[in-house]
């Protein structure tokens, strides 16, 4: 009937069933945080759980690597789940009688393994999680957000490259959920492994995830990274998801720095004399100072020029100030620099490069409007 053209509504007024994911097509890159997210009855859940086939698919591919996951035997399944794929449910599903060193392990304990090696991944797990010396204490010892560290050094354990996690940590208070997304982050800076996070909140997607997919009646609506869909929804759905969003959590200093000012660069011709020229053609007081190569290395101003022309000093003398921030800094961490910085604030890349600068009207201009659709960043 879908492929006849039939809606969702229509298939179930006439069979009773629901379409749970349909035209589904995507790629998660490894050792990423992919987000999926939707309203209740989007079927992100659904979705989630068909890609270690808790539910099984009717049509279509899911591929690991090279393996296609659809076409597995039940024994060969088994060994995915074990091997490649941990899964965190909302609940933390812990066994009361077991304590926590069991509970870790009791996935291990299902495939065979040894108590010696099955007790030693659990302790390295509850250790990464920040539960180290629980071993021996039981479930109900524990606060709910210690127990969701259970539940995630559990999955940790068998030391799996894809975690799934279904609304992991939506049975948590508010301030316990952000210090298990700190930690989940944590983690994953210092082992990347591939991870399918399934949230109905906007702002749990856009803190952790690297990209979002967003569903509405079982079918992906957009795919992209969070500056992407709030700057370009793909529909009215998407627009009324992110409407009001707040950009200081979501924009960094590249996505709104610009080319605007003046830069001089350094070279064996370039001296104190020629820079002031320089500034005086521009008609402005300030310019910033970059190598040949990119790298920023300060703000030369006129005053500052002109006080060493009188010394005699260099050009490297007259850098007022070579403060700047990185490009990957969230709006809402170098607000006030841009307040207090008697200058527009420079913008250096990981390396130093000089990517632009933000002055305090750029900066009213994106809270006032946001970003403006098919603005090109520098």
């Amino acid at each position: 009937m879908l492929n006849d053209g039939h809606s969702k509504e229509e298939i179930f007024s006439k069979t009773g069933m629901t379409i749970g994911v349909q035209d589904a097509s995507f790629e998660i890159y490894e050792g990423e945080i992919f987000v999926i997210m939707g309203l209740s009855g989007s079927g992100k859940s659904t979705l989630v759980r068909l890609l270690n086939r808790l539910i099984e698919p009717t049509s279509g591919n899911i591929l690991i690597d090279d393996t296609d996951v659809t076409n597995l035997s039940d024994k060969e399944l088994m060994e995915i789940r074990r091997k490649k794929i941990s899964m965190v449910f909302q609940s933390f599903a812990l066994m009361p009688h077991m304590n926590i060193i069991d509970n870790t392990s009791f996935g291990l304990d299902l495939s065979g393994v040894s108590k010696e090696q099955r007790y030693e991944a659990a302790k390295n797990a509850l250790e990464q999680v920040g539960l180290k010396g629980y071993e021996e204490s039981y479930p109900d010892e524990l606060s709910g957000g210690m127990q969701q560290r259970v539940g995630l050094a559990r999955a940790l354990a068998n030391n799996p490259d894809i975690m799934l996690m279904d609304e992991a940590f939506s049975a948590l208070d508010p301030l316990i959920r952000t210090e298990m997304q700190d930690e989940l982050l944590e983690l994953q800076s210092n082992d990347k492994r591939t991870i399918v996070f399934i949230s109905h909140d906007l702002d749990e997607a856009i803190r952790i995830g690297d990209r979002i997919a967003i569903m509405q009646n079982g079918e992906i609506s957009q795919i992209g990274t969070p500056e992407d869909i709030i700057n370009n929804p793909a529909n009215d759905y998407i627009r009324s998801f992110f409407k009001g969003v707040d950009v200081t959590s979501v924009l960094t200093a590249g996505h709104i720095a610009k080319k605007l000012r003046p830069t001089i660069i350094d070279k064996e011709s370039t001296g104190v004399k020629s820079a002031l020229q320089y500034i005086g053609d521009f008609d402005e007081d300030y310019a910033y100072f970059v190598e040949k190569s990119g790298k920023y290395l300060g703000i030369l101003t006129l005053d500052s020029l002109k006080e060493q022309k009188q010394k005699g000093g260099t050009i490297y003398d007259a850098i007022y100030c070579n403060k700047a921030v990185t490009d990957d800094t969230q709006i809402s961490d170098f607000i006030t620099d841009v307040a207090e910085y008697q200058y527009p604030l420079p913008v250096i890349d990981g390396k130093g490069k000089y990517k632009g600068t933000i002055s305090k009207s750029r900066l009213l201009k994106v809270f006032d409007e946001g970003l403006e659709e098919g603005e090109s960043h520098e």
